[in-house]
């Protein structure tokens, strides 16, 4: 059964989007993923926020239960399409959106979170990139994003070791903006979001143009390096380290990798 993006408008002039798919710890699976990019496209609210229900944002990519005869195919489809999509939305949407991170943040969903403007998360939170347990090779646009925001030492820890960190060290590396007591993650962020919506509208969207501007001009590629780049991602869904590292995280095991 796919998951949920649940709709609602808890002020005037903002509207919260929640993941909701529980049995999967809110992984993100398609309808999530489109229904974001659908909602900013269509939506005239002056700040957005991004959060996730039943005590968790969201644990990342739903590709535990692909099965084994189509899993690379499906595993790229998903993370190739519609979670690029929505990270792009988030990119492209001009006005303000805040992340509340009430629950972990682990994976495509810390990615999703950092996407947004500003994030809150509650002190119990743990947000973690787990690629390396996966033998995923992430994408050069999302480590680029974690090197805008934490710089180039914290983000080969988070991916080389693939830990996970609490509330509090991510607030000190910038990975987060607020860090609250659980039951205030959601009363924080509406307070943020009120705050943006009833700024000079010219100067906020006019501000995140330039931010991100300048961010994309500091990254140009050589075309042929980028393909390369891109190439070398696209193999690691083929190959057997990958299937395996998902499967021993599904099943809560040490992995047997192969090296190929």
């Amino acid at each position: 059964m796919p998951g949920q993006l649940l709709h609602d408008e808890p002020a005037d002039g903002v509207l919260r989007l929640t993941i909701s798919n529980p049995a999967k710890r809110n992984a993100l699976d398609h309808a999530i993923l489109d229904g974001i990019a659908a909602a900013l496209r269509e939506t005239d609210a002056r700040c957005v926020i991004l959060t996730g229900a039943d005590g968790m944002f969201s644990s990342g990519y739903d590709i535990g239960e692909i099965p084994e005869d189509v899993f690379a195919q499906e595993a790229e489809k998903l993370v190739a399409h519609p979670f690029t999509s929505a990270i792009d939305a988030i990119d492209a949407f001009d006005r303000p959106v805040v992340a509340a991170c009430g629950g972990h943040t682990i994976g495509g969903g810390l990615e999703l979170a950092l996407s947004c403007d500003l994030r809150v998360a509650a002190e119990h939170v743990k947000l973690g990139m787990p690629p390396a347990k996966l033998g995923l090779v992430y994408s050069h646009t999302g480590l680029r994003r974690f090197i805008d925001t934490i710089g180039v030492p914290r983000t080969r820890e988070l991916f080389l070791l693939g830990r996970n960190v609490d509330a509090w060290v991510a607030l000190g590396w910038g990975l987060v903006n607020r860090v609250v007591d659980g039951e205030e993650v959601q009363e924080t962020a509406l307070d943020l979001a009120v705050e943006l919506a009833s700024n000079a509208p010219l100067s906020v969207t006019g501000n995140k143009q330039v931010i991100r501007a300048l961010l994309e001009a500091k990254w140009a590629l050589d075309p042929a390096l980028e393909r390369e780049l891109i190439a070398l991602r696209k193999a690691c869904f083929a190959s057997a380290d990958f299937e395996e590292g998902v499967k021993a995280f599904a099943e809560k095991r040490p992995p047997r990798w192969q090296g190929s």
